[in-house]
């Protein structure tokens, strides 16, 4: 059966005509590229997508179809998915089924068949947009609402309601999770490090968390503005220096604000596998991946990490009050595990700090 026509309208008037898979409903999201070559399964089940509409640069995306045990999140909070070539024929021995069947199934529309090289680009020069994926070409009236979306309520749309708990034999470390849209690939490297894990919803209290008298907080990542998370980040500033702290992503931006700093909003983000980072202590360069808008304001002289692409700031450490955080994802990457050993650098924090108590 031959796919319909669809059409992506950017909210400068822009129309770009593609074929429709996935969901055949109609939907509005801001605009965001992802350069990652493979991970397609762990884009798509990222809370930090919510709200937003995701291209992929990379031209071929479904090739070894969809794997539920590689699922970050139980489901896609995207607003659309666009592709250059989607493939219909996947070949894996853990595939279990298609792209397009997984975005029927999620609910989520999806657009191919698009100069997704031209509409980077355009990203690149003006900056993350709005679009809408649609059956129709637009009214002034659905331009002008394409415009006005807004991303709202973020954290609280994909942050767990209950407490979770994944627990290990004969763990060494019992360790707090605060749930803002976390990735279960940051439970797992905890698992992997003799750490049971507890997660909390987003607006756990300040007592709920040292009541616990875990070995150490760990802040994930999640999807919106920092600067939304108020409760958040009363609730770490009254953590700090209590009890160790590593923050990932968004969990990066809300420990820096909490300590003071500022957050701002960048051009077209970094969404992706293939983000250089340098060390500044050790002027080592690692490939990470990525996905955020915002970033943290700093002094160059304060940044335990800068990006070697744009030299915004990738990570901070506040050795005074056993914290510190990293704006790329250590547990996630599609070749060598470059980052992973923050983990570790958390676990003799822990060590440490328990060491200091006896």
């Amino acid at each position: 059966m031959k796919d319909s026509k669809a059409y992506l309208i950017l909210e400068d008037g822009q129309i770009f005509e593609g074929k429709r898979f996935g969901s055949d409903i109609e939907s509005t999201g801001e605009l965001v590229f992802n350069t990652g070559m493979g991970g397609y399964i762990e884009t798509l089940t990222d809370p930090s997508y919510y709200g937003q509409i995701c291209m992929q640069t990379f031209p071929l995306i479904g090739n070894y179809g969809i794997i539920e045990e590689d699922f970050e999140s139980p489901k896609c909070h995207m607003k659309g998915y666009i592709v250059r070539e989607k493939c219909d024929f996947p070949s894996n021995f853990r595939c279990q089924y298609d792209l397009d069947t997984y975005l029927k199934n999620q609910k989520v529309p999806g657009i191919y068949d698009v100069d997704t090289r031209r509409i980077t680009s355009i990203i690149r020069e003006h900056g993350v947009m709005n679009a809408r994926i649609s059956n129709t070409l637009p009214t002034k009236e659905i331009l002008e609402k394409i415009k006005n979306y807004k991303i709202s309520n973020s954290v609280e749309s994909v942050s767990s309601k209950i407490i979770e708990e994944s627990y290990i034999p004969m763990p060494k470390y019992n360790v707090l999770l605060i749930d803002y849209g976390s990735k279960k690939t940051i439970i797992k490297e905890l698992n992997k490090r003799y750490c049971n894990v507890v997660s909390l919803p987003h607006d756990a209290m300040v007592e709920e968390i040292l009541d616990y008298k875990a070995d150490g907080v760990m802040l994930s990542n999640g999807p919106g503005n920092p600067k939304d998370n108020l409760r958040a980040i009363k609730t770490i500033k009254d953590i700090i220096g209590k009890i160790p702290v590593f923050g990932i992503c968004l969990g990066h931006q809300l420990l820096a604000l909490a300590m003071g700093y500022d957050t701002e909003k960048l051009k077209y983000g970094h969404r992706g596998a293939n983000q250089p980072v340098i060390d500044t202590n050790t002027n080592s360069v690692y490939i990470t991946t990525q996905n955020h808008g915002y970033t943290v304001v700093a002094d160059k002289k304060d940044m335990s990490f800068i990006n070697a692409n744009d030299f915004t700031c990738e990570g901070m450490e506040y050795p005074d009050h056993m914290a510190f955080s990293s704006q790329f994802h250590p547990e996630a990457c599609s070749g060598p595990k470059d980052a992973s050993f923050l983990f570790d650098k958390f676990i003799n924090m822990m060590e440490d700090h328990r060491n200091a108590k006896r």
